[in-house]
């Protein structure tokens, strides 16, 4: 079953963040992920939620999203992003139905 990393994100150096992401795609397809989202309009309809950006990645297995976010390959991009911003993170399972 697919699962998903959802992450919001505030920049607040969009230079080191620019380079953030150039790295993601490879990195992200290393581990059979891919982007759902990545940035784009958003628009509250509940709560009051405004995330300045919002990405998704989706990954064949919720143990291959772990092995991404965990990865040595990982690391050093994803210290540029929490360098670059401020972020949440989550990891979820999809939906089998």
């Amino acid at each position: 079953m697919a699962a998903y990393i959802i992450v919001e994100v505030e920049t607040t150096d969009e230079a080191l963040m620019a380079e953030y992401r150039k790295h993601t795609p490879g990195a992200i397809a290393k581990f059979g992920g891919k982007f759902i989202v990545r940035g784009g309009k958003t628009k509250t309809l509940e709560g009051g939620w405004v995330p300045p950006r919002i990405v998704v990645l989706e990954f064949p297995s919720y143990e291959k999203a772990e092995e991404f976010y965990h990865s040595d390959h990982y690391k050093p991009i994803l210290a540029m992003r929490l360098k670059a911003g401020k972020s949440k993170a989550i990891l979820v399972d999809g939906y089998s139905g």
